[in-house]
């Protein structure tokens, strides 16, 4: 992750960082960046099987060849989560302290960071704090990043990127977003590694191009891509079992609608490839 963050910086772009949970959702994200010529960054929180996603990535690796990708640990929590990503073969992980006062977060991260580096893992950590869309007006300034503070924390631990808070959210949004370009640009000049905004999802594509501009290299994505899976998946069943649908003719199975919901998955992905310039990047 550490490369194609570099790059993107070097090059002005931003690299997706989808959510992956399954074999549909991996290949999904790979055929589309292999299509694009992209690269991309597979998040995947420990909640999802961190041994079976080390595993399907080892797989996909040998079956998409020419795609630039990492397997990265989002939201890393636990510390034996965290090692167990590194076990099972993530390329980079994510530890998640941005809840801890700032002494605290400084110090557990940069314990991952000696741990990850002396095996070739990336690291990245967030300071400040992304909280929920759905209490996005209570909760929006109290988390945002100080500059003064980033430039400190990347220097004492060493971290590979940087995720911040500047107005974005995890999940739906409650209210319109609005970020802080200001801020973002401060930071961006006051530390020299790759930065990233979590909460991609519903943001808006203007925003997010004009993040990118600002000095963002990495965005998260994982709600604007499952309710496109769910939506394509939810048509086909009403389409399917509609009443003037003969009940003999053989309806889809479950997994024509796993494939269903990754195809769609892929085509919301490939759009953001698109608003992030990571095209033909690889």
């Amino acid at each position: 992750m550490h490369e194609l963050l570099q790059d993107a910086k070097k090059g002005h772009y931003g690299i997706p960082a989808p959510n992956v949970f399954s074999r549909f959702t991996m290949e999904a994200c790979l055929q589309a960046a292999d299509e694009l010529d992209a690269p991309v960054i597979l998040g995947c929180p420990g909640v999802f099987g961190i041994e079976e996603m080390g595993e399907l990535a080892r797989f996909y690796e040998r079956r998409y060849p020419k795609v630039p990708f990492a397997l990265n640990l989002d939201h890393g929590g636990p510390f034996e989560h965290i090692i167990r990503a590194i076990r099972a073969g993530f390329s980079s992980v994510m530890v998640d302290r941005s809840t801890l006062p700032y002494e605290q977060n400084v110090a557990e991260s940069k314990e991952i960071v000696k741990i990850a580096h002396a095996v070739g893992v990336s690291v990245e950590a967030e300071l400040g704090h992304v909280g929920q869309g759905n209490e996005y007006e209570e909760t929006r300034d109290a988390g945002l990043t100080h500059p003064e503070e980033a430039a400190s924390f990347v220097e004492e631990t060493g971290v590979d990127c940087l995720a911040v808070a500047v107005g974005t959210s995890h999940g739906a949004y409650k209210g319109t977003p609005h970020l802080e370009y200001d801020l973002l640009s401060t930071i961006a000049q006051s530390v020299d590694v790759p930065l990233v905004l979590h909460g991609g999802s519903g943001t808006g594509d203007d925003l997010i191009a004009k993040a990118i501009e600002c000095g963002i290299q990495k965005v998260n994505l994982w709600t604007d891509l499952s309710q496109a899976s769910n939506m394509a998946v939810k048509a086909t069943i009403e389409s399917d079992y509609a009443p003037d649908v003969d009940p003999n003719k053989k309806k889809i199975n479950a997994c024509q609608y796993d494939e269903i919901g990754a195809a769609a998955y892929k085509e919301a992905l490939m759009h953001y490839m698109n608003v992030f310039g990571c095209t033909g990047k690889a």
